[in-house]
């Protein structure tokens, strides 16, 4: 495929929670954005989403281009889809609906144009099947929210061209964000599959009666959450045995314990009415009569304060 196009305008297919960070994100970065959603009030929950996350926007910085007023809502697809150069789907985690949706973005956009779907955990091949030019389709999974959170994912498919995933990452990487190639499909992708392996041990935990809920979130947020957000897992390791050590010299001497710790970690399930009150329940307590929009908010200030951070 031919990737010289300049991305000048996206097209956000669905306004979600995620189709709307995603447009405040490219809005921020001095884009055209295209919106489409066909439910009903879309349009004003989109602005409405844009114009709460603009001062979060502005205090890691606007593009001088920047603006609300470039964002243009359309409920008919093919109309919101004219003139897009990129093209980022946010509907729902269904596959049915994804194959159906993209045969439609492939109908009515040119072959250059990516295709990129912001699902959380459906691969792309099965859904480019259906599509006149496959090779342009891909998986651009954003973490939430997008507009904060700098990592995507960007998955190709079976029939997914080198060309594509490249400018994928390329346009990914121009607007601030921190792509990594996933080179394998597997559902959940990487990021997913690692915060569900966690997750896992979490609901373990907690159902055992070892932990609560609230000192469980604190465990990860105060301890290992905390240099997580400096520095992978990895990487932290080889600093573990100080200058003289490295990764393996940790590993010689926290493998064994490591590998046992492996062997008792739980396989809970969270489908019984019991588990889902436990958790929701404990939740609730941690919360303290914060509501989830206080917080959001909380998170929100946390997050900016982390990329400051970073980015100095």
């Amino acid at each position: 495929m031919n990737n010289s196009r300049e991305i000048k305008c996206v097209a956000i297919v669905g306004t979600g929670v995620i189709g709307a960070s995603w447009a405040a994100e490219l809005l921020a970065k001095g884009l055209d954005v295209s919106a489409y959603d066909p439910a009903p009030g879309a349009e004003e929950r989109l602005r409405e989403y844009v114009d709460g996350a603009w001062p979060a926007l502005t205090q890691l910085g606007l593009d001088p281009t920047a603006s609300v007023d470039r964002l243009r809502f359309s409920a008919d697809l093919a109309e919101a889809l004219d003139g897009a150069d990129f093209v980022q789907e946010n509907g729902p985690e269904r596959q049915d609906i994804k194959i159906e949706t993209y045969a439609k973005l492939d109908e009515l956009t040119a072959a250059d144009v990516i295709l990129a779907s912001s699902s959380s955990g459906l691969t792309i091949s099965p859904i480019q099947e259906g599509c006149q030019h496959p090779e342009r389709c891909l998986i651009g999974h954003p973490f939430n929210p997008p507009h904060l959170i700098p990592l995507v994912e960007v998955v190709g498919g079976d029939k997914t061209s080198p060309e594509a995933i490249q400018t994928a990452m390329n346009f990914y990487t121009a607007i601030g964000k921190h792509p990594i190639h996933v080179r394998k499909e597997l559902p959940g992708h990487v990021a997913n599959r690692l915060q569900a392996a966690l997750w896992r041990e979490i609901v373990y935990l907690v159902d055992e009666g070892v932990v609560s809920v609230a000192d469980a979130d604190a465990a990860v947020s105060w301890g290992p959450g905390l240099r997580w957000g400096a520095m992978g897992p990895i990487m932290l390791t080889n600093l573990g045995a100080g200058a003289a050590g490295g990764l393996r010299t940790m590993l010689d001497h926290l493998g064994g314990p490591i590998e046992s710790w492996w062997e008792s970690l739980g396989n809970p399930t969270v489908h019984t009415d019991e588990m889902k009150d436990k958790l929701a329940d404990g939740v609730i307590e941690a919360a303290a009569g914060r509501s989830l929009e206080e917080i959001a908010a909380e998170r929100d200030r946390v997050l900016l304060g982390l990329l400051a951070l970073r980015n100095k």
